[in-house]
């Protein structure tokens, strides 16, 4: 090769170079996301294999003895009772707290040591425990229009005892027990009981009577029974029973094992009053629209001692209710509340509500922002039609008519 050739084949020699070096840098690249992937896949697979040895170990445990604590005893042994039946005195773990072991708690025991490994959740079935409203009712006295005795009567029987029992102790009475409403549908009996859940800052267990109608024997006992229990721990708490004739109606001597099973719900019910402290921080309150098919034993002295009545709104109330029910809407100038308080006689206040409701609807309909007396003459035409002004009227049981109260 000639010395004249030489320069020409350099810049080659340089290009090959570069683009070695090149393939080289991606293909390093390329292994580097290689290798972030493999090792993405790694921890996948490893954390999966962390989770199956877990449930491997979880697996072979062996199974804990379920038992009730009786006592704590001054050494820091429990007895407690276990599902078997036996009783024992045990040792708790150090890492439970002696303070959360109280009588009545349900516990896991190891089933070779029987020491307490574990507390365990509440006996109590869910249903039960879903009768408490967590939150207080947003509803107060200012919300209800024409029931100032009644709210009175019920401020006097639930509130009172709860916020200062002190007093009855001074007069040197006992409250009463339970109180129970009674009255047409509609005329504010739930909305009396959640207002005084809200005042008095109370746990509010609620349940319709229908509910504890169970199938099988003693279930219905059962839900009573933990329903109460369950009142006793959130105490201060007030229990409101709605529809009580559905389980507190007349005991005949002719009836049914349907009929027999409701009765037994129906004892438990009252065995769970008379076992009430009057003064402590537990109130019941009862409430009904059929009071003529009560039994007796449920309106005896020392059982729901005070039967408040409510009664249809007169036209006053029937104001009261209207003012309550318009006071956020946009009515127009026209609009005559002492007419509408006259065209809905018989009307309760639940009618009332529907009529406010209904009048905005028209309006809306219309596209209008403003609602007009038209339309609440309208409203009650549509919501209180003769045949249904009737009905309202013919709640004929009256105080005194009521098991001679």
């Amino acid at each position: 090769m000639s010395e004249s050739a030489k320069p020409k084949d350099q810049p080659f020699h340089e290009n090959y170079v570069a683009e070695y070096i090149q393939g080289l840098e991606r293909r390093v690249r390329d292994l580097e996301q290689e290798k972030r992937v493999i090792e993405g896949q790694y921890l996948k697979v490893d954390r999966e294999f962390a989770s199956l040895r877990a449930e491997f170990e979880r697996l072979r445990t062996p199974p804990l003895v379920a038992a009730t604590v009786l006592d704590v005893l001054e050494d820091n042994r429990v007895i407690v009772r276990s599902s078997a039946g036996p009783h024992f005195v045990v040792t708790a773990s150090n890492f439970i707290k002696l303070e959360d072991l109280k009588p009545s708690v349900r516990v896991a025991l190891n089933q070779r040591t029987f020491s307490i490994v574990e507390i365990l959740p509440s006996k109590k079935d869910p249903f039960v425990l879903g009768m408490e409203i967590e939150t207080v009712p947003n509803v107060s006295y200012k919300e209800i229009g024409g029931l100032e005795d009644q709210i009175r009567e019920v401020k006097e029987t639930v509130e009172l005892p709860l916020l200062k029992p002190a007093l009855f102790g001074k007069v040197g009475i006992d409250p009463p027990r339970g109180v129970l409403l009674y009255g047409a549908s509609g005329t504010g009996k739930t909305l009396v009981a959640r207002a005084v859940a809200h005042e008095t800052k109370a746990t509010f267990t609620r349940v319709i009577g229908s509910e504890l109608v169970q199938k099988y024997i003693g279930e219905g006992a059962r839900l009573v029974r933990e329903m109460f229990d369950l009142a006793r721990e959130k105490a201060p708490s007030i229990v409101f029973i709605d529809e009580l004739d559905a389980i507190g109606a007349r005991r005949l001597e002719t009836s049914t094992s349907g009929d027999r099973e409701v009765h037994r719900t129906l004892m438990q019910l009252l065995a769970e009053i008379d076992g009430f402290d009057p003064r402590g921080e537990v109130k019941i309150i009862g409430a009904t629209n059929r009071p003529d098919i009560l039994d007796p034993a449920l309106l005896r002295p020392g059982r729901f001692d005070r039967l408040i009545y409510f009664p249809l709104p007169n036209g006053a109330a029937r104001l009261t209710i209207f003012n309550i029910h318009t006071k956020s809407m946009n009515l127009d100038k026209d609009v005559d509340l002492k007419t509408l308080a006259k065209m809905t006689e018989r009307a309760t206040g639940a009618d009332i509500k529907a009529v406010c409701t209904e009048a905005g609807m028209f309006a809306i309909r219309d596209e209008r922002e403003q609602v007009e007396q038209a339309d609440f003459e309208h409203a009650v035409a549509k919501v209180l039609p003769p045949t249904r002004m009737i009905e309202a009227s013919e709640f004929t049981v009256k105080p005194e008519k009521m098991y001679g109260y």
